[in-house]
């Protein structure tokens, strides 16, 4: 086993900010668009589209609110807030079961929308809000492995699973477009609190709302925008999604319509590295941006993870030489701003690659190695369940 030592070293305390990556429209792609004048318009790629391709990455520095320097959040001036679950033991419950058998079906999809449907919650500001309705679409759950390894390749997309953690930042829905604009008949720009580049209602106490919740988020953690720091009419981009391959629509909702944007120095960008299944963002489906990130460290966790697993194999065949072999690794030098929950699941990875070289098949067989195995590479497996939600804030 090589050496590895110098990771004790390692200041495990929580940071303020991390520099990572976000996935924007590329400048060259924008175009002023025909429909509604003086908007901008995001050329549309095929959904299964590499990001890397036709996408750009931009380096963005990131807060983490879980540290002591964490802003107040307001729902209404900066598009996201946070709410609490945990009062709710049956709605844990359900969550955990999902988190366990890593699918969401239509009975438990359903348990959980009856928990939620009706109830209200306290937000940061003060007021409460009230979820008068969950939409039966949009009802999913997201998994993702380390450094964007696929962890379930071959699973098919439906309407609630196999969706990958989207990397593209983007803002759900636009008030005036599709489906919105059949579903409520045009309506939906009085009935909704909305701001568009070309429009908005202040008014409104009713909000159209993505719930989302981290069943478990070591990596490629939500991040979303202070949306007061947008500047829409320069970086705020109408984008159409083809949805056939995975949504039962008609012929004219076919294309959602939806918003991508352009990176700016002025905005602001945050993630929770603690936030679980206990409590859950509440954000504007109606264009806050958001996306998800690459976290510092998750190149070493992905070679953990594969690592791991090939172990794992190797001790089901009882094959000694791919053992030593699959955890003999160079680990690669762990960034500082590595966040807590990241370092100590690349800790408990790297301790059982260790007992791993150290020992043999036969003996890893009769031990609960491989358990332990799997537990810490689901650790590093990003899940997470979002519904759309009608809100009545006062």
């Amino acid at each position: 086993m090589k050496d590895t030592s110098k990771q004790g070293s390692l200041n495990l305390d929580s940071v303020e900010s991390i520099n990572s990556e976000l996935c924007f429209a590329r400048f060259s792609d924008v175009s002023p668009d025909s429909e509604r004048s003086g908007l901008l318009r995001s050329k549309t790629y095929p959904i299964d589209a590499n990001p890397s391709e036709v996408f750009e990455f931009q380096t963005c520095p990131i807060y983490d609110l879980s540290t002591a320097a964490a802003p107040d959040l307001n729902l209404e001036k900066m598009g996201f807030d946070c709410i609490d679950l945990s009062a709710d033991a049956g709605l844990q419950s359900l969550f955990e079961q999902v988190r366990r058998s890593n699918f969401l079906t239509k009975p438990v999809a359903k348990a959980i929308r009856q928990k939620l449907w009706g109830k209200a919650f306290n937000l940061s500001n003060g007021k409460r809000m009230r979820l008068l309705y969950i939409a039966p679409e949009g009802f999913i759950i997201r998994k993702s492995g380390p450094n964007g390894l696929m962890v379930n390749p071959g699973e098919e997309v439906t309407e609630m699973n196999g969706h990958e953690a989207a990397a593209l930042v983007h803002g759900d829905q636009d008030v005036y477009g599709t489906p919105v604009k059949q579903i409520l008949k045009g309506m939906a720009p009085r009935l909704f609190r909305h701001q568009t580049p070309d429009g908005k209602n202040t008014k409104s106490p009713i909000f159209l709302l993505n719930i989302w919740i981290p069943l478990q988020q070591i990596v490629r953690p939500l991040v979303l925008m202070d949306r007061s720091t947008l500047n829409k009419q320069k970086h705020q981009l109408r984008l159409s999604i083809p949805t056939d391959s995975f949504l039962k629509r008609g012929e004219d909702q076919k294309m959602n319509d939806s918003w991508t944007f352009l990176p700016d120095k002025e905005q602001k960008w945050y993630f929770n590295s603690a936030l679980d299944a206990k409590n859950a963002y509440v954000f504007d489906t109606l264009g806050e941006p958001h996306g998800t990130t690459i976290l510092p460290g998750e190149e070493l966790a992905e070679q953990y993870y594969l690592s791991l697993k090939q172990a794992t194999e190797a001790i089901v065949n009882k094959d000694e030489n791919v053992l030593k072999s699959a955890t003999n690794i160079q680990p690669l030098a762990l960034p500082v701003d590595t966040t807590l929950s990241l370092q100590n699941a690349i800790n408990m990875m790297l301790a059982l690659i260790n007992e791993a070289h150290e020992s043999n098949t036969h003996v890893l067989a009769q031990t609960d190695w491989v358990k332990r195995a799997g537990m810490a590479m689901d650790s590093v497996v990003r899940k997470s369940i979002e519904m759309r939600t009608v809100a009545w804030v006062s």
